[in-house]
């Protein structure tokens, strides 16, 4: 039968039985009526079997069903023993499946579970990311004490995983590890020290959150990662960003000041009007003008855009960040997408609406707006009903009121009594608060007082007795009717409060007050407690005014009190007595019980329920609770001095800062061991005049930087020298050109030809290069070009030793020597020395001035719109700035790379003098700055030009971007494309280039194999 069962379900999926968990009946059961109501054990046994069997495919299918059962609320846990045996399975989709199940009833069936630990164990190194996180999981869910070390260890093995996935489970272990053993929290605080400098999304809102119930005071470990979880927030998950939301308000109330002090200033200057001149200036200086701290403002703008998140919880975190840090001018943008939620379930309405009625009543001009967004519907549930009235009476004013009114007429005939009531008492609220409409709202409630609900009539008279204590001699015939009433109520509450009435005014209504008391004094035994104690005291008050007609009265009813079966009605009967009472036993105080019983009461203060709740945090259990619950962590007062800032510094300055002299030391290292004396003297000359031509751009003048661009556009043997100078790279290259030049001898006659045509070329191109320098800084620059090029060649001369005496200065042509063949002044970018030495070798003396004529420099036909961050924001104090590489000529130079740097102000305030400081450039490296920019207005950006002469290598620029006062260390490094010139030739011109390359290249093959 068994069998049968097992083949059926294995073929047919179970049916729609199977779905539920349960077993075909019609295979088992001997009566297919009675199959509904099998037992238990009848229906797991079919799990069992297929748990138990060799195929795959039927312990997945039973995973499945298994799953599903929890997944519906099922129990379970009876099938754990079957389930644990497949732990072990090599199908990685029943694993997983196991894992889901064992994380449900681990902790239940800690002893079996116990018996699987090694697998755990094993599992946790499983290729597998979900696999190692779900192991994981379940050893984290087995609640004894003894697997606590083999936990720990999990938990830190994890932590390091490469896995993003199995990170975030090991910060969930950890809240359970440390509610399993508090003892392990200094070993716990150095794991989450560690994950969060973790820069996945996925990992961030796990940690925080373990932070939060391990160590939430310890604010220093924040610091350093306050910046990185502020820019991660928009990517992280819904239930993470709540969470960090929540941390990083009660961070910022700790290391910010308050945002809110400039509204103070008035109240001071008032106060202190007749103070010295020493104490104004004492207070002048603890007055300054606020400025908001960078990194303040940075979380009020990273969140803001959460306010469009579709997660209701993530909206009331923002809104709660804004209400408790921002200043109280930009509180009001909360407003809009709290009103949104109110389109959500009733639960979430409840507890939005909670926050909204606390917010209202400190910043009624935040809601305003959206006043009709709070009328009731006639849906809404009883709570949301009270708190929209609730709102509504926050927000009502002078110019809304009678709106207002209009409206809760109509919530007054609501078939919703404690709605009904409750818009009663709003009104009279919104006669305290309104002078205007306090006889208008009386009037109203008078009305009332006829209305056939006994409940709407019994509120009514409770309002109205809190606004007669306010103006009491003016209504005396409002008392009169509320007297009258006092037969047909019923509710003890507007009783009480017509007795109480008519007892404070009894001097004013003479004829009632007895004609009251004496018909109280009929039903007194049958009276609430709340009433009788209101007899007791009218009675007590008209002994007092009027004891002729009442004196009897009065002692028939504290007779009656005397023995009531409520001991506070027996107490308070002996203290009247006694009181009013004149005996031998009489004290002191009943001379003066007039003065005790009938004097002037204070008026109510009809508050708002939710005026003491702002003290707790917004959005958490004890706000709504207005109880502080279990785990709640107080908002602390806004700090009078802020903390040292430096401490949320990030460590990508320091090692910037860092790496700058380390690079310098070792470029110049192998220059000074491979030149001689004489090449080392050359070399400082040129660096003092490339120095002073950057002092002289600093200060001003282009001059000399244009005048050393012509220069270097004179003769291609300069670009030869200055990348020679640059890097360990071009010494090599150079060594294989002096040993390629060895051996190659020719004529002198070509050899005159050649320098014949050399200085043609050199002189149209210090020409040209000289009519650009006097364009932009006159004809010095163009002198000083003309007068260059002879030192550069004596230089060259002395490297290529005495062999070279026949030969004119060769020259490093790289793949194309534009120079050679193009006349126009443009920028030249040679190729970056990637090269082989040998294929520079190979190109050496390599000549392209045949095709001078067919060659042009063409206008490049892409230019990428990518910008490269040079300075963030938070690390630049506000100042933000980006670069790109137009592919454009550069004006500063021939040699010169054009680049682009956009300047933005992302802060609240002015910055002044924006400028080039220093600049620690290789060797060689030319750097043409901008003229500095006397300021940049908050929010405003500008875009200036700098020229920078790589030296046809992709060594990075090292320099400092500075500002009135801060500098920054900032460097340029160049795409090797960015330093190419875009050249259009012939494919006739192309073949036959490349064929003096090949040919060079075969010759240079064949002499290094005879040397």
């Amino acid at each position: 039968m068994s069998s049968n069962s097992f083949a059926y379900n294995e073929q047919s999926g179970g049916g729609e039985a199977a779905e539920l968990g349960q077993e075909a009946t019609s295979t088992i059961s001997p009566s297919g009526a009675f199959g509904l109501f099998s037992s238990d054990w009848k229906k797991n046994e079919d799990l069992k079997q297929m748990l138990e069997s060799n195929k795959d495919s039927a312990k997945l299918d039973a995973m499945k069903r298994i799953v599903g059962m929890i997944a519906k609320g099922k129990n379970a846990s009876e099938l754990f023993p079957a389930v644990v045996k497949n732990v072990a399975s090599k199908n990685i989709e029943i694993k997983k499946l196991v894992y889901v199940y064992l994380v449900r009833y681990a902790e239940e069936q800690q002893d079996l579970a116990l018996l699987s630990i090694s697998t755990f164990q094993r599992a946790l190194k499983d290729p597998n990311q979900l696999i190692r996180a779900s192991a994981l999981r379940v050893l984290s869910s087995i609640r004894v004490p003894i697997i606590v070390p083999i936990m720990m260890l999990a938990i830190k093995e994890a932590s390091a995983d490469l896995s993003p996935y199995v990170r975030k489970n090991a910060a969930h272990a950890i809240q359970k590890l440390y509610s399993l053993d508090p003892e392990q929290k200094e070993m716990l605080i150095e794991v989450i020290e560690k994950l969060l400098k973790d820069k996945s999304t996925l990992v961030a809102g796990s940690v925080v959150m373990a932070f939060e119930e391990v160590c939430p005071d310890r604010i220093d470990l924040i610091h350093r990662n306050y910046r990185k979880l502020c820019n991660l927030l928009v990517d992280v998950e819904e239930w993470g960003q709540v969470v960090i939301i929540h941390m990083l308000t009660r961070y910022a109330r700790t290391q910010f000041v308050s945002p809110w002090r400039e509204d103070d200033g008035l109240e001071d200057n008032e106060k202190n009007f007749y103070d010295s001149e020493d104490e104004e200036k004492e207070k002048s200086d603890k007055k300054r003008p606020y400025t908001m701290d960078p990194d303040h403002r940075l979380l009020i703008r990273n969140t803001k855009p959460l306010l469009q998140s579709r997660n209701a919880a993530v909206v009331m975190a923002v809104a709660q960040l804004y209400w408790h840090i921002s200043p109280k001018s930009e509180a009001g943008v909360i407003s809009k997408s709290l009103v949104r939620l109110l389109r959500s379930n009733r639960e979430v309405q409840y507890i939005v609406l909670q926050n909204i009625a606390t917010m209202s009543i400190q910043r009624k001009g935040m809601f305003e707006p959206y006043l009709k967004s709070f009328y009731v519907r006639s849906t809404d549930p009883t709570m949301i009903k009270t708190l929209k009235l609730e709102i509504l009476t926050n927000l009502a004013n002078e110019a809304n009121i009678s709106t207002l009114l209009r409206e809760f007429q109509t919530y007054v005939k609501s078939q919703d009594k404690q709605f009904a009531a409750a818009t009663i008492q709003t009104i009279g609220r919104c006669a305290t608060s309104i002078a205007e409409v306090a006889d208008t709202c009386l009037n109203g409630l008078v009305c009332l007082l006829s209305n056939r609900d006994e409940i709407v009539v019994a509120e009514s008279v409770v309002v109205i007795k809190k606004l007669l204590q306010m103006q009491p001699a003016q209504h005396g015939e409002i008392i009169k009717h509320m007297a009258k009433l006092l037969d047909s109520i019923t509710v003890p509450v507007a009783r009480a409060s017509i007795l109480w009435l008519i007892g404070e005014n009894c001097e004013r209504v003479p004829k009632i007050a007895p004609d009251v008391l004496r018909k109280t004094a009929k039903s007194f035994t049958n009276e609430d407690d709340l009433v009788k104690l209101q007899i007791l005291n009218l009675g007590a008050k008209l002994y007092l005014t009027n004891s002729k007609q009442t004196k009897l009265l009065t002692q028939y009813i504290l007779n009656l009190g005397k023995y009531d079966q409520n001991y506070d009605i027996r107490d308070r009967t002996r203290f009247i007595r006694q009181l009013i009472v004149p005996n031998e036993k009489s004290g002191a105080l009943s001379k003066y019980a007039k003065k005790i019983f009938l004097a002037q009461k204070p008026a109510p203060l009809l508050e708002s329920p939710f005026k003491d709740r702002d003290h707790f945090q917004l959005g958490t259990l004890s706000h709504t609770l207005n109880i502080k619950a279990s785990g709640y962590l107080e908002l602390s007062n806004w700090p009078e001095v802020a903390p040292d800032p430096s401490v949320r510094n990030v460590e990508v300055i320091e090692s910037a800062k860092e790496w700058t002299p380390v690079g310098k030391t070792k470029k110049e290292i192998p220059v000074k061991k491979f030149y001689s004396e004489s090449e080392e003297e050359d070399e400082e000359e040129e660096e003092e005049s490339s120095d002073s031509s950057d002092s002289e751009s600093g200060s001003g003048s282009e001059s000399g930087d244009t005048g050393s661009s012509s220069e270097d556009s004179s003769e291609d043997s300069s670009s030869g020298q200055e990348s020679e100078t640059g890097s360990e790279a071009d010494v090599e290259c150079k060594r294989a050109s002096q040993r390629s030049s060895k051996t190659k001898r020719k004529s002198d006659s070509e050899d005159g030809e050649k320098k014949n045509e050399k200085s043609k070329a050199s002189e149209s191109s210090s020409a040209e290069s000289s009519s650009m320098g006097e364009s932009s800084s006159g004809s010095e620059s163009a002198s000083e070009s003309d007068g260059e090029p002879a030192p550069r060649k004596v230089t060259q001369a002395k490297e290529r030793k005495p062999q070279q005496e026949r030969h004119p200065p060769s020259k490093d042509v790289f793949l194309l020597d534009l120079d050679d063949f193009n006349s126009a002044s443009t920028p030249v970018a040679l190729p970056p020395p990637a090269l082989s030495p040998s294929l520079v070798a190979d190109l050496e003396g390599l000549n392209l001035s045949a095709s001078s004529s067919v060659i042009n420099v063409s206008t490049p036909v892409f230019v990428p719109t990518k910008t490269h961050e040079l300075l963030h924001r938070m690390s630049g104090k506000g100042l933000a700035a980006q670069y790109c590489f137009p592919r454009q000529p550069c004006i500063f130079g021939d040699k010169m790379v054009s680049v682009q740097i956009t300047l933005n102000n992302t802060s609240d305030r002015k910055i002044e003098n924006i400028h080039i400081g220093e600049k620690k450039l290789p060797v060689g490296m030319q750097m043409h700055v901008f003229h500095p920019i006397d300021s940049l207005e908050p929010e405003r950006s500008i875009t200036v030009s700098v020229g920078i002469d790589f030296c046809d290598s992709t060594q990075t620029a090292c320099f400092q971007l500075c500002t009135k006062d801060d500098c920054f260390n900032v460097n340029i490094q160049p795409p090797v494309g960015e330093l190419l010139l875009p050249v259009a030739m012939s494919e006739k011109d192309f073949k036959k280039e490349r064929a003096c390359l090949c040919l060079t290249s075969a010759q240079q093959n064949q002499e290094h194999s005879l040397g």
